[in-house]
């Protein structure tokens, strides 16, 4: 018979939210408040839309929300440049409307995880105001990088250290000195060699976890310490060196120690809170280092989310992210899109690249085909994965955004990223019809493609074809299994050339990356698939670009 997928157990199974050490096996569902739902019609997404929200999310099927940065911003990069960390911008609501939203999640089971930015601030910060309004010798200018310049008349930069965006990481001030920010000029990169630092750092976790949040991702959480006497680095083109060698303004051995302080303070409070590394660092290996049983609770795999829908390749960053994580006890996670990155479904369209654009209605097809496959393949994995909103609608990335609408600073300084994080940032699709599809009644901040109406979450509830119900019962199969979830083993199983099969207890997973259709034995009951599955006679022919799983139980 032909098989695709159902769920096994009913989306109303209690969350894993209640249960302890729940982060080992957590779905973590990123929300980009400013793209996710807009409740006051002014074209941009709010903590009170997220709040009307919730229970979409709950139905789904995760167990907890991370929302990317809502504090108060002059917004030169899209929140990541805080003026106030204590403090809602007013585009996004109150603190009020925090406190609302992060009872209702409670209320439905779901935890709330907020973003911390504490390599930099905005030039905005009162800090950092003062520090160019008071001058040279200022004890505020110790608590960034102020450096004087080189040359004759200090007419060039401290060193060549290059911003991630492109550029000098230098920018000079009028009374002639210097001040570093690894990204926009407008993100001044914090001094955490000034105990006054670590101390403004610790009252803020400290005043967000008594608003009741369940943890941190704590953005370029590898960035904070820099190599003493910030040496140059000698070498152009910067940017490629990211996450591939060592640099002396990321993972310097120096921030373990934060990390380690910040731990004692979660500590302090009950309802198992967590930390969530962004680490780009050279080797999973060295991403371990932020997971120690004293520091961090987990960190985003990036190697994973950077590896081409190819058996081989996958299945060394698995083996190598489980035993890297093995020795320090902490869960693997696995990602396959967030907002700083091309989504998957246009990524695998046509690899290798992250920047692939998809051209042809064919490439389209592929890429879904792709990204539904390589969503089985991830939940079914040991540990904690993340879902990036939106990628359970299959949505693409937005590739031909004109230029006047775009808002990427990557974009405007000309060199560094491809500035085209804007395509997986437009806002997301409810409803087939409306100015934006269902976020808001003002239109979108970021405008939307036609052909988003049938990818809209109206248009695919209930269809059991679609991407939507895909993720709804995986995630329900997910929950039911007890060979799903947490674990840090797998044990991989003959399979033909293209194919990953591997199992943990009953539970069994094929992943067809190849090109044409495998047969492969039935392992026991199909419990799901990403797509057309025949059985007969004890096999399974499983299509290209397709998982499957079974149980044998």
């Amino acid at each position: 018979m032909s098989q695709q997928h159902y769920a096994t157990a009913p989306a109303s199974t209690p969350a894993k939210a209640q249960r302890s050490d729940w982060w080992r096996d957590a779905v973590i569902y990123q929300v980009y408040p400013r793209s996710f739902a807009d409740s006051n019609g002014d074209g941009m997404g709010d903590l009170e839309g997220i709040r009307t929200r919730l229970p979409y999310l709950r139905d789904l099927g995760v167990d907890a929300v991370w929302l990317s940065p809502f504090y108060a911003s002059p917004q030169a990069d899209a929140g990541y440049d805080v003026a106030d960390y204590r403090a809602v911008d007013p585009m996004f609501g109150s603190l009020l409307d925090a406190d609302a939203l992060i009872r209702d999640a409670r209320g439905l089971g779901l935890r709330i995880i907020v973003d911390l930015v504490p390599n930099h601030s905005s030039d905005q910060h009162e800090w950092f105001k003062r520090a160019v309004a008071e001058g040279p010798g200022s004890p505020l200018r110790d608590r960034y990088h102020f450096r004087p310049g080189k040359g004759a008349n200090g007419e060039l930069p401290p060193n060549d250290w290059e911003s991630i965006f492109g550029g000098p990481a230098w920018t000079r001030v009028a009374d002639g000195e210097w001040y570093l920010h690894l990204f926009a000029p407008e993100q001044p990169d914090f001094n955490w060699d000034h105990p006054a630092v670590g101390d403004e750092f610790r009252s803020i976790l400290r005043f967000w976890l008594d608003m009741g949040v369940d943890g941190f991702r704590i953005d370029v959480a590898h960035g904070l310490v820099k190599a003493e006497g910030l040496p140059d680095l000698g070498s152009h083109d910067q940017v490629k060196l990211l996450g591939n060698d060592v640099m002396p303004f990321f993972d310097q051995d120096g921030v373990h120690e934060i990390y380690r302080q910040w731990r004692l303070i979660l500590d302090e409070y009950s309802g198992e809170r967590i930390f969530v590394a962004e680490a780009w660092t050279p080797t999973i290996e060295r991403t371990a280092n932020y997971v120690r049983p004293d520091e961090l609770h987990q960190a985003f795999n990036f190697q994973y989310l950077s590896t081409a829908w190819d058996a081989e390749e996958l299945r060394e960053v698995i083996d190598r992210t489980l035993e890297a994580m093995r020795p320090v006890g902490a869960p693997a996670t696995w990602v396959l899109s967030n907002h700083d990155v091309t989504r998957h479904t246009t990524r695998f369209a046509n690899p290798p690249g992250l920047g692939t654009q998809i051209r042809t209605a064919g490439d389209r097809d592929l890429g879904l085909r792709r990204a539904r496959a390589a969503t089985l393949l991830m939940l079914a994995l040991p540990g904690s994965a993340y879902i990036y909103q939106g990628e359970e609608l299959g949505l693409p990335d937005v590739v031909d955004l004109a230029d006047e609408v775009r808002q990427d600073p990557a974009y405007f300084r000309g060199a560094g990223q491809d500035g085209f994080r804007d395509g997986c940032r437009v806002p997301i699709p409810w409803t087939r019809e409306g100015s934006s599809y269902g976020f808001g009644a003002g239109g979108s901040w970021l405008p939307q493609p036609s052909e988003w109406a049938d990818l809209s979450v109206e248009a695919q509830t209930g269809d059991p074809d679609s991407t939507l119900e895909l993720y709804r019962s995986a995630l329900a199969v997910r929950r039911a299994q007890p060979d799903l979830g947490a674990g840090d083993a797998v044990e991989w199983l003959r399979a033909p050339e293209g194919v990953l099969a591997f199992r943990r207890g009953e539970f069994v997973c094929v992943a067809n990356t190849g090109a044409e259709a495998v047969t492969t034995p039935a392992y026991g009951r199909l419990l799901l698939a990403s797509g057309e599955v025949a059985e007969t006679d004890g096999e399974a022919k499983v299509p290209a670009d397709t998982t499957v799983w079974w149980t044998t139980a």
